[in-house]
């Protein structure tokens, strides 16, 4: 059986996104016949935990942790709400800053170049330089961002004869909270260079989306491939029923940039135009959410009507999801984010309930959505059409009718893209 050296900086008892997409791939390696071993830091600095993940870890698999210095460790001295802000990557919108959270920002950005995690590539590459010999490893994987990962990958391919893949969860210069790092023109330089080294330097490149490809392909002649996230199976011991009330959910942290708000106007709006849909209006709010964001609701006057959950379990999220009558996927309203399908999307399609997307014009979700009709996709500027939708939706609810039976997302399922990554293993 191959063995196949994974580096990651996200691993259970890490919550949120970013450990998903490995901790899948690990499940179903075996599977395609290739062992994974983990190379994980001994003591991160994880802003959520979910303990319950721990349970999803195949038994039996090798898992080697070193120890990382991270600089967020003695910024928390001073403020640990401030710290957990910037390194969760909810960073509020720059007349919101408070001066602490400004000038972190500056040092994140200029100081630690890829990332506060760049003290970890040194002694990771020389404690992995004996370990791929003796344990006779020839492929190696970075995952990223933190992107300071793909750099212990880069020095391993120019010290050894080996094959390194580098897999990008999330664009790099491109990614839509890069300009909000207070960056310095030289700073700037030196992020873009290490990632043309690194999408120069690396064997094979895995992105996520579309976009992403595309853009990566213009930097390079390497070979870019697409594997995007995707669902797994889960059972449920007993049957999940629909909320009642006419729910509308959002799943995940809500950043300060992802606020439509144009989309709690038409809420306010219809509230006060339908007696029905007051009474039947639920908006839920799962994980955390931006000041900017609440804010924005109750400027709306929408607080009776909000459910705020903090963040849970990945498998209670996923019971939200299949509980809620409608799905809400929003995404800041840039260029930037184009590339960027939330992990959560294709965990939506798997949910079988409606979806309501808001995002960049040209977004890679759109797409998706489109073909596997499991949703609608709306632009900031589309408030007419989404008080339409809204009334659409709500009456198929008053009939009984609001359902969604998404077409072709088996393709989407983690074993069948496992299958595609083991493909490139080989």
């Amino acid at each position: 059986m191959k063995k196949v050296l994974i580096i990651a900086y996200y691993w259970p008892p890490a919550g949120g996104p970013g450990v998903q997409r490995w901790l899948k791939f690990v499940k179903y390696l075996r599977e395609f016949e290739i062992e994974p071993v983990l190379f994980i830091p001994e003591n991160p600095s994880y802003p959520i935990t979910d303990k319950k993940l721990e349970s999803e870890v195949p038994d039996n698999l090798q898992i080697i942790k070193r120890k990382i210095f991270e600089p967020y460790s003695l910024a928390g001295l001073f403020s640990k709400e401030e710290t957990e802000t910037i390194s969760s990557g909810i960073i509020a919108d720059e007349q919101n800053q408070t001066w602490l959270q400004s000038l972190m920002l500056y040092i994140r950005g200029n100081f630690f170049i890829p990332d506060a995690r760049k003290f970890w590539i040194k002694p990771s590459v020389k404690f992995l330089k004996d370990f791929l010999q003796k344990e006779d490893i020839d492929t190696v994987i970075t995952t990223g961002p933190p992107h300071s990962i793909h750099l212990i990958g880069m020095n391993l391919k120019e010290e050894l004869p080996i094959q390194w893949i580098a897999d990008f969860r999330d664009p790099w210069t491109q990614i839509g909270y890069h300009s909000k790092l207070k960056l310095t023109k030289k700073a700037q330089k030196k992020h873009e260079l290490l990632e043309g080294e690194v999408l120069n330097t690396a064997d094979k490149i895995i992105v996520t989306s579309h976009t992403t490809k595309a853009e990566f392909e213009s930097k390079t002649k390497k070979p870019v491939f697409l594997i995007t996230n995707g669902y797994d199976e889960v059972k449920f011991s007993e049957p999940i029923l629909s909320d009642k009330k006419f729910s509308f959910s959002h799943i995940g942290s809500l950043l300060s940039g992802r606020n439509p708000k144009f989309l709690w106007e038409s809420f306010r709006e219809l509230i006060e135009e339908d007696a029905d849909f007051k009474e039947s209006f639920r908006l839920r709010l799962v994980g955390r959410v931006s000041p900017e964001v609440i804010k924005s609701i109750k400027e709306n006057r929408l607080e009776e009507h909000l459910e705020l959950i903090p963040y849970v379990s990945h498998r209670e999220a996923l019971i939200y999801q299949r509980k809620s009558q409608v799905l809400l996927l929003l995404e800041i309203d840039s260029i930037e984010t184009r590339g960027i399908i939330p992990g959560k999307l294709f965990e939506y399609l798997n949910a079988k309930r409606p979806i309501l997307a808001i995002g960049p014009e040209k977004w890679d979700v759109q797409k998706i959505l489109e073909e596997t009709g499991a949703g609608e996709c709306f632009e900031y500027s589309d408030k007419e059409a989404m008080k339409i939708k809204l009334k659409k939706l709500f009456s198929a609810f008053k009939t009984a009718n609001l359902n969604s039976e998404p077409q072709h997302i088996a393709q989407y399922s983690r074993k069948m893209l496992t299958g595609k990554l083991a493909n490139l293993l080989r």
